[in-house]
């Protein structure tokens, strides 16, 4: 069982990338299992003979490329744009990081277009105000052409059909969205040259990790968005297109469960959320401000300001009893440092009855009663701590109130952006 897993938790922006990073420091291949351009993890870390620190931003691409002697792989449940693809490439290598040879993609991964991307608007706009809040990166239209059996993946790219195929599916569009502005036969020259560019990346990703395994290498997978984002078990509509859970890495990498040793969730150490949909914990107050700001609660493929709010253990929980987390990365725990009094969501009522789990229907979220308790703050700068004993003792309290309610332990704790600023804890007792 040589498969570690990185799931987000919450509603993404956890900060995944910095624990995968760490990661794979000690593992062969990083890989991708769903998701497309989506994504952004931003990681800090010092590159070259001056180790000078480099900020990283990576948003289609597995961030245990940071990592000189880790593969990355992005796996068949992945949405590919390729001209993002080598955008986010050569940014990379233009920073000083080299992939060469250690980069790959599934030829069974389908692909995003220019013109899945200007339907994700036209979608956008038809909702109105009940927009879901997308990146309009394309990535919902082109997993809904996935699932009607209309979409290309990346082996069809070199497939003498490839430009009657892609003529099809454009005029479909045509006739859904109406004649937008779009150049099919531009864009069918554009991917002539663009594939064989992507040919030397492109390989069987199911052969390739299944012998990787039976050569006892390390695999680690970096999941993307998050739990609550999760097309089945996320707040229904305002999710992603794909499976983000457990599950979505075995469908989309090809390997089964049981070659899956551990799951690790990525917790922030309070609850943010981009685009529509209710949020019981959002607060709308100085509190909620100071998150934002101290935190720098905006996305890094969107640059859109996060709405923020305290941490929520009732999400936490249904997220655990989903995905099985062995251990849990608190993140972002610095962000708190100022707050006199902290308050954590633990119940959510309705009509003064506690609900048994998370609710599927989003107009009784919308309604819950929240329920906190409140813990004392430390009042104490952490970024500069090293180790877990040195955390101030209410910083502790608060881990541990968190350990105890979901009964799985903290094993990372993040106090500062950089690589450097993740403490490291024994798993406790729960």
């Amino acid at each position: 069982m040589s498969v570690t897993v990185v799931l987000g938790s919450q509603w993404g922006d956890e900060g995944k990338g910095k624990l995968v990073d760490i990661l794979a420091g000690d593992v062969d291949v990083c890989a991708r299992c769903a998701g497309g351009n989506n994504a952004g993890h931003t990681i800090v870390v010092p590159i070259g003979p001056d180790r000078v620190k480099t900020t990283f931003a990576f948003h289609l691409l597995p961030s245990g490329l940071v990592n000189p002697a880790c593969i990355g792989l992005i796996g068949s449940g992945v949405v590919v744009h390729v001209p993002s693809f080598f955008e986010e490439l050569d940014a990379l290598e233009k920073q000083g990081l080299d992939c060469t040879n250690r980069l790959f993609i599934s030829d069974r991964a389908h692909l995003v277009f220019d013109f899945h991307q200007i339907v994700d608007g036209l979608k956008e706009v038809e909702l109105g105000g009940s927009s879901i809040g997308t990146t309009k990166k394309g990535i919902g239209p082109a997993y809904s052409g996935k699932a009607s059996r209309s979409g290309l993946r990346v082996h069809h790219l070199f497939d003498d059909t490839f430009a009657d195929k892609f003529r099809k599916i454009v005029e479909g569009r045509f006739k859904r969205y109406g004649h937008f502005e779009y150049d099919t036969e531009g864009e069918i020259l554009r991917y002539k040259v663009l594939s064989e560019r992507l040919r030397p990346y492109v390989l069987d990703s199911v052969a390739y990790i299944h012998k990787a395994l039976a050569d006892k290498k390390r695999v680690l997978v970096e999941g993307a968005n998050a739990l609550m984002l999760d097309l089945d078990f996320g707040t229904y509509p305002f999710v992603t297109s794909s499976s983000t859970t457990i599950g979505g890495v075995c469908t989309g990498l090809g390997i089964p469960p049981k070659m899956i040793g551990r799951a690790i969730g990525v917790v922030k150490a309070y609850t943010t959320r981009v685009g529509g949909g209710p949020f019981p914990s959002e607060q709308l107050n100085e509190t909620g401000v100071h998150l934002q700001e101290v935190g720098r609660e905006w996305g890094v493929t969107t640059g859109r300001r996060r709405r923020c709010g305290w941490l929520d253990l009732v999400v936490l929980r249904y997220s655990c009893l989903i995905n099985g987390y062995d251990a849990l990365n608190l993140t972002k725990l610095d962000v708190l440092d100022g707050l006199a009094e902290i308050k954590i969501a633990t119940r959510y009522l309705v009509g003064g009855k506690e609900l048994p789990g998370f609710p599927a229907d989003l107009g009784v979220l919308a309604n819950v009663e929240v329920e906190y308790v409140t813990l004392p703050g430390w009042e104490s700068p952490i970024t500069a701590v090293t180790s877990y004993d040195a955390l101030p003792e209410n910083c502790k309290k608060y881990i541990a109130f968190i350990e105890d309610f979901l009964g799985t332990p903290v094993e990372w704790i993040g106090v500062g952006p950089g690589r450097e600023s993740m403490l490291t804890k024994k798993a406790s007792a729960v």
